[in-house]
């Protein structure tokens, strides 16, 4: 036995493949953690997407009933399927569209600083009847991986919190 441990340690047999393991292991995480980081994210991005576009739905549907702003924010985080901490970390901005000189949205979104005080009903507009209004909700959260892979590339507010934005449509009926 203590001749196969001697030969084992003497041995230079596969010493390249140590180094190779050494340098590929840190980057074989790297993309492990960015891969854990994208599939978050998205899965994020996707129940902000539905939670959204379900209140719309219940908007369109409810003709006889005028939303607040209140109104719509719980309603997105309700259909959302379980955002952490939704009803704090959600901005929402609605605004009446031009059919025929569309631009969008006037600004970017910023998902407001959580730090400051601000006004959350940011360009907030519940429009006319047969007017197409445009929504558009913003998300704050903190990346599970901040300081690597896609955690580093998010653009981020002065907390540290990435954001991410999803927009949806409808025309106010009549009622």
């Amino acid at each position: 036995m203590k001749d196969k441990l001697s030969r084992f340690r003497k041995a230079q047999d596969g010493s390249a493949m140590t180094i190779e393991f050494v340098i590929l292991l840190p980057l074989l995480f790297y993309f492990f953690i960015f891969g854990v980081e994208l599939s978050v994210y998205s899965i994020r991005q996707m129940k902000l997407d539905r939670g959204l576009e379900v209140s719309t739905r219940e908007i369109r549907l409810n003709t006889g009933v005028t939303f607040t702003h209140d109104d719509i924010k719980t309603m997105v985080c309700a259909n959302s399927g379980g955002i952490t901490d939704c009803e704090d970390n959600l901005v929402l901005e609605m605004e009446p569209v031009d059919m025929r000189e569309f631009r969008g949205l006037t600004t970017t979104s910023t998902c407001v600083d959580q730090a400051a005080d601000v006004n959350p009903e940011r360009g907030w507009s519940v429009g006319q009847q047969h007017e197409v209004m445009i929504l558009r909700a913003c998300y704050t959260f903190f990346p599970g991986f901040s300081g690597v892979g896609l955690g580093l590339e998010l653009a981020k507010n002065s907390e540290g919190k990435a954001m991410m934005a999803s927009i949806s449509t409808f025309v106010q009926e009549p009622q």
